[in-house]
């Protein structure tokens, strides 16, 4: 039984990590329970099925008892595959009125933006809010977008002007790769040219995605307040089509052992009337630049 004992405790562990001990602990477990576990798991059951149809063209005996709880246990692991594949739409389990700091910015832009995704519940934030890290992130476009073409300039959002949202420290910098045909798979790196920014008012981290080759205007160093121009919207790292990707983490994207493996903080946007989580669809006023 030392096996399924094996299992069981793994199991506990990772639901003790993600629902009481929380933060990039959490971030870990869900990671390993959604892509590492089921693969074991897959490789385990397969093994166990060769295993048991050798038994039985031996006429061997067979403990059925501890073979179909060590069996249920490694389906359990496996079925987390449907949560990766969107077939069970289940966003990173964490309490947006509970996770502290959040953070309030201004738009990005001096004029109208559109959220293609955003919000904290996953059918408007389909593919950020599956992820510990970017689970609040947003993509803003304008129109015209989600056309299908593959010429830059098709959309709206493209070279348009990008504006410090918030008031902190440039830590990091990147504009050398070159932006990708919409629609492509043809990227460099996942994040492709971007800013990250120390903000000052809580000493998190803000990611500015996406941005145009040879774009940025600003260095490492640079202290920018809100309305202090950054860049401009590129097609570059993984994307399908320009658009800006935004989002809010506690831990320092510098040093972080890989991209996944940190604590996405809850996002709001300053409008007119409130400080709000914008959702899908929702049109952003650009912010007053002088």
């Amino acid at each position: 039984m030392k096996p399924t004992i094996i299992i069981g405790t793994v199991i506990a562990l990772l639901m003790f990590a993600l629902f009481v001990i929380k933060g990039v602990v959490a971030v870990g477990a869900w990671l390993v329970l959604k892509l590492i576990l089921p693969f074991i798991a897959l490789f385990v059951l397969l093994v166990v099925g060769v295993l048991v149809l050798i038994q039985k063209l031996r006429n061997k005996p067979l403990n059925r008892m501890k073979t179909g709880v060590f069996a249920a246990l490694n389906v359990i692991l496996v079925l987390p595959l449907l949560l990766t594949l969107n077939v069970v739409p289940i966003a990173f389990p964490t309490n947006v009125n509970k996770v502290q700091p959040s953070l309030a910015i201004a738009s990005p832009f001096e004029v109208p933006s559109i959220v293609a995704w955003g919000g904290n519940k996953f059918k408007d934030n389909v593919p950020h809010a599956m992820w510990g890290n970017e689970r609040w992130a947003y993509d803003l476009v304008m129109d015209v977008y989600n056309t299908g073409s593959k010429v830059l300039d098709d959309y709206g959002v493209w070279g348009v002007d990008v504006y410090a949202p918030v008031t902190g420290t440039v830590v990091a910098a990147y504009d050398a790769e070159p932006d990708i045909t919409p629609n492509t798979e043809d990227f460099v790196s996942m994040e492709g040219n971007h800013l990250y920014i120390k903000v000052a008012e809580t000493g998190t981290f803000l990611l500015l995605n996406h941005l145009q080759q040879d774009s940025i205007v600003v260095k490492i160093g640079d202290v920018v307040k809100v309305g202090d121009l950054l860049a401009k919207v590129g097609n570059s790292g993984s994307t399908s089509e320009p658009h800006l990707h935004i989002h809010h983490q506690r831990e320092d994207p510098r040093t972080t052992v890989h991209i996944l493996l940190a604590e996405g903080l809850p996002l709001y946007f300053k409008t007119k009337d409130d400080e709000k989580m914008l959702t899908r669809g929702t049109e952003l006023l650009g912010q007053q630049i002088d």
